[in-house]
Formats: structure tokens, C-alpha cells, sequence
């Protein structure tokens, strides 16, 4: 693992957060490859999303956006060009533990899937 690999995967993973937290559609799909899936237990059910639905999600929910997250990184585990991160973030009142898997496409790190807990 690199210095650089894990400081461009922490600064992907931060990007996503903020975004995600200020309901920025534009770098919310900039962290995702366009191919990514969202997927956990949501409401009693599976929620199997693209980033087109996950995105509409996150901008639908129509919160006052928050500049200052709070959110960590716990586990960050690296094999070259793919890379695997949990992170304990909110959103809005929620509380989620995100298991994001990254690949390293074309010299940038992108989200190709989110698993996810959301702790009641």
C-alpha cells in the first residue's frame, strides 16, 4: 500500500461524504463509477440501487445540507489497484456504516460499491 494510493482513497471517500452530506449531484456521481450498486437493508427491505436512483435518493431527501459531517474511516485495506473502506457516517438523523469497495480506474479511485448498515 502507498502513501499516495491511501491518501487518494481517503480524499475519494471524503469527497463522497461531503457530497453526499451537502446534496451535491454533481461530485455525489463523480465518486461512483457509473456501473457502482448501493445495496443494503432499508425499511424492511432489501434496497438494491443504481447511482442514477441512489443519487435521485440523496438529493430527494431534501435535507438542509451539512457542510461538517460527522463521519470515520475505521478499516481501510488496499491490494494495488482495489481497495475496501468502512465508514461510519450520518446522514440527516441516520447513522450508517458504508463498506465502500473502490477500484483504481484509469490513475483514480472511484466507488464501484456501497454496502450498507443503517444502525437503529
Amino acid at each position: 500500500m502507498s502513501r499516495t494510493d491511501e491518501s487518494q482513497i481517503n480524499a475519494a471517500v471524503e469527497a463522497y461524504v461531503l457530497a453526499m452530506s451537502t446534496a451535491d449531484e454533481q461530485k455525489l456521481r463523480a465518486a461512483f463509477h457509473a456501473s457502482a450498486s448501493i445495496i443494503g437493508n432499508y425499511q424492511g427491505a432489501v434496497e438494491w440501487l443504481s447511482v442514477d436512483a441512489y443519487v435521485g435518493e440523496v438529493i430527494g431527501a431534501g435535507l438542509a445540507p451539512n457542510s461538517s459531517p460527522n463521519w470515520k474511516v475505521s478499516l481501510l485495506d488496499i491490494t494495488v489497484d482495489a481497495a475496501t473502506v468502512k465508514v461510519e457516517d450520518e446522514f440527516g438523523e441516520m447513522r450508517f456504516t458504508d463498506y465502500l469497495s473502490l477500484l483504481k480506474i484509469a490513475g483514480e479511485w472511484k466507488i464501484v460499491s456501497k454496502l450498507y448498515h443503517l444502525h437503529m
